[in-house]
């Protein structure tokens, strides 16, 4: 607790030292800084929270080892094992409780701060009214919406095209609707005043209609999101993004590898125990100095493995979970050998 307060202000300290000069152009009011980075916090503890168990599990444990209190432990018959295993505990705990955290509260704290940026501190991002959105219903039928207002839900200048095949896209009819409005009770889209043209080898039939169902189910939930960045979104939010995305025809697999490294992100809490705790039970010249630079050496090397690995697994046949969860399986392995080699 006390590693997690102590990044958590020194991380706001910086932040905003360095954003100080947008606060007061804007005029906010202390009410809306505190606002702000109360939102922002739980963004800083997604990323320090596993810095702050290495370094607790350091100066925890590397004192006892200072006080020879290991010593005196293994001395009394209790193995290494044991007195990692209640660490390891916690370490496990905190895991789940992350994965929580990451994956559904801090989405909604990161929503939260960007509305306060558009209300106060002139953001542009998340206005209730869009233009000129474009997506794809499957991968034959493209939508166009010139204007749509969030709030009332209500789309102009819409336009559904579909095509006849994906290896051969030709257009097989168009419908142009005025106007489009979210009818609540049937769930699903209502045009006006639209007119459909369907394409034969040397004729176009148009029809005109006055009420339509507008022919695609993408509803103003998925419209909204395709404002929102990822990391607005929920993990299952995530996942149906992509979902529509992919039913698009769009290529989806980077996202899908870096969802399936959001979900396994937070284990390398345990990681970092079983790393760290052996370092710091072993007294050794330079003391807890060559401790903080041995564990920092191999954090930076799991930063660096991972996007490595990312970035390769975006161009390989393996599937984005094995991608993503291969920096754990990798350092599980060198946390397993760097614990029996101390302590065999």
């Amino acid at each position: 607790m006390f590693s997690l307060l102590a990044l958590t202000m020194i991380f706001v300290i910086v932040d905003l030292i360095d954003g100080l000069d947008e606060f007061l152009d804007n005029k906010a009011t202390t009410e809306v800084v505190v606002r702000y980075y109360i939102a922002f916090i739980p963004e800083i503890l997604e990323l320090i929270t596993p810095i702050a168990l290495m370094l607790s599990g350091l100066f925890s444990v590397g004192r006892l080892s200072t006080l020879n209190e290991i010593t005196a432990m293994k001395s009394g018959g209790i193995s290494a094992a044991r007195i990692l295993l209640p660490i390891l505990a916690v370490s496990l705990f905190i895991s789940g409780g992350q994965l929580y955290f990451n994956g559904w509260i801090v989405p909604k704290a990161a929503a939260q701060k960007r509305d306060l940026e558009r209300r106060y501190l002139g953001s542009s991002l998340g206005v209730s009214i869009m233009s000129d959105l474009a997506f794809r219903q499957t991968p034959t039928m493209n939508i166009g919406i010139e204007r749509y207002d969030a709030d009332a839900r209500i789309g102009s200048g819409v336009t559904v095209e579909e095509f006849g095949s994906v290896t051969s896209p030709r257009l097989r009819w168009r419908m142009d609707i005025d106007r489009m409005s979210w009818d609540s009770s049937r769930s699903r889209w209502v045009g006006r005043d639209a007119v459909q043209r369907t394409f034969t080898d040397d004729t176009v039939r148009i029809v005109e209609l006055d009420t339509v169902d507008v022919p695609f189910t993408i509803g103003h939930d998925q419209i909204m999101r395709l404002q929102q960045s990822t990391d607005e979104m929920t993990f299952p939010e995530q996942a149906e993004y992509l979902d529509m995305l992919k039913k698009g025809g769009k290529q989806t697999r980077a996202a899908e590898i870096d969802l399936a490294g959001q979900w396994a992100f937070p284990f390398v809490n345990i990681i970092v125990v079983m790393i760290t705790v052996p370092f710091a039970s072993v007294r050794r010249r330079g003391g807890l100095a060559a401790n903080i630079t041995a564990a920092l050496v191999i954090a930076v090397s799991y930063i660096a493995f991972t996007k490595i690995s990312q970035a390769i697994g975006v161009n390989s046949d393996f599937s984005p979970a094995l991608v993503a969860w291969s920096a754990n399986a990798v350092f599980s392995i060198i946390a397993v050998i760097i614990f029996i080699r101390y302590h065999s």
